[in-house]
């Protein structure tokens, strides 16, 4: 038997039993070592404003439709941020004692399938609590590079950093997405980097990676298209990754791109779109904006690009910047039994937080 965390209803969050199934032939069990929690995609669950729970999703079609919702509580199994160690392996594909990054959701325990779960070996010299990124939360932010480097090579993209390099890059929003996107572009040699945010603490996070810092409320569109000029009439920032979920910061990004430049789009939106005004900026300077969604690699690279890749480059990434990431980025560490009040917490502003994880042994991780 294991536990999970179970979003009984809009505000109700509760740690719940479960009974694990037998290990399969060819599967293998772990216990969790570190849950990584994606404030913004789950508290959407918790606050009841995840489009999942008010419409059905027809996937052949691509399009939400009126209908039974596509979910309804108790939602289980959210969650894409997990450390397991194994505990009982019937293939060789893993080891006893061996560390995995997975996405099986909040739950302390978990029996996979080699054929059907997607998995990556963490290596030893890996801080284990940043293995929480190697299989879905690194690769997200690496796509939305990959798309900025298609946009400007097409299909003949060769390396990560080839849509960041030598440019002048805006990252809007400080959360984790923004953060470990700036630190990419760092990574990858973009000639400058500005983070911008609402939350002098995050902004202090970013400028602690080695981003330049503006505040949202300072007109960072004006400061940068005084600053960066490429031409008569040609100023602003070569690319933009919108990484908050609001409107206005979806507006802001717009604004400060250089005429026919492109937003990547790594954002969750759940309310309309009103401050985004496209009769202005979007269309007299012929701005893209391209969204970099973790289920589609750019046309045309999926063979060169898979997820396997994009794990490769996030445990690159976490090699180089592992200190500076476990010391700022991570703000929380709690242990499973305080998850569903840390979840109801955070969902309703009593809390805040930049990277909560959820360990097996909250002594070790702090002590």
């Amino acid at each position: 038997m294991g536990d999970i965390l179970s979003i009984e209803g809009p505000g109700e969050v509760a740690l719940v039993e479960e009974k694990l199934p037998d290990v399969p032939d060819g599967g293998f069990r772990v216990e969790t070592a570190h849950s990584g929690i994606s404030a913004g995609t789950e508290l959407t669950y918790v606050k009841g404003t995840n489009p999942y729970l008010t419409a059905s999703w027809d996937p052949s079609l691509g399009l939400f439709v009126p209908g039974a919702p596509a979910s309804g509580y108790p939602v289980r199994g959210i969650g894409y941020m997990q450390v397991g160690r194994v505990v009982e392996a019937r293939t060789r594909a893993v080891r006893e004692g061996e560390l995995v990054a997975m996405a099986y959701g909040h739950r302390t325990e978990y029996v996979a399938d080699p054929l059907a779960d997607r998995f990556v070996g963490l290596p030893g010299d890996l801080d284990p609590v940043l293995g929480i990124y190697v299989a879905h939360m690194g690769p997200i932010c690496a796509n939305g590079l990959l798309h900025a480097a298609h946009d400007l090579h097409g299909p003949a993209v060769q390396h990560l950093g080839d849509g960041v390099r030598g440019r002048r890059v805006v990252v809007v929003g400080a959360g984790v997405v923004g953060l470990l996107t700036a630190a990419f572009a760092l990574a990858h040699d973009a000639a400058e980097v500005v983070v911008v945010d609402e939350t002098p603490a995050r902004l202090a996070i970013a400028e602690a990676l080695g981003a330049e810092i503006l505040a949202f409320d300072d007109d960072p569109a004006v400061a940068l298209k005084r600053r960066w000029r490429h031409a008569p009439n040609d100023r602003g920032a070569d690319v933009v990754f919108q990484c908050r979920g609001q409107t206005r910061a979806l507006a802001l990004a717009l604004r400060v791109l250089r005429p026919q430049g492109a937003v990547i789009d790594l954002a969750f939106y759940t309310q309309g779109a009103d401050e985004v005004r496209l009769g202005e900026e979007f269309h007299h300077n012929g701005l893209t904006l391209r969204c970099a969604q973790i289920g589609r690699v750019p046309r045309g690279l999926a063979h060169a690009w898979d997820r396997e890749r994009l794990s490769h480059e996030t445990i690159s990434l976490l090699r180089d910047y592992g200190p500076l990431l476990r010391g700022h980025l991570v703000t929380d560490v709690v242990g499973f039994a305080e998850a569903p009040q840390l979840l109801a917490d955070l969902a309703a502003r009593r809390r805040h937080t930049v990277q909560a994880v959820l360990c097996d042994d909250v002594q070790d991780e702090r002590g």
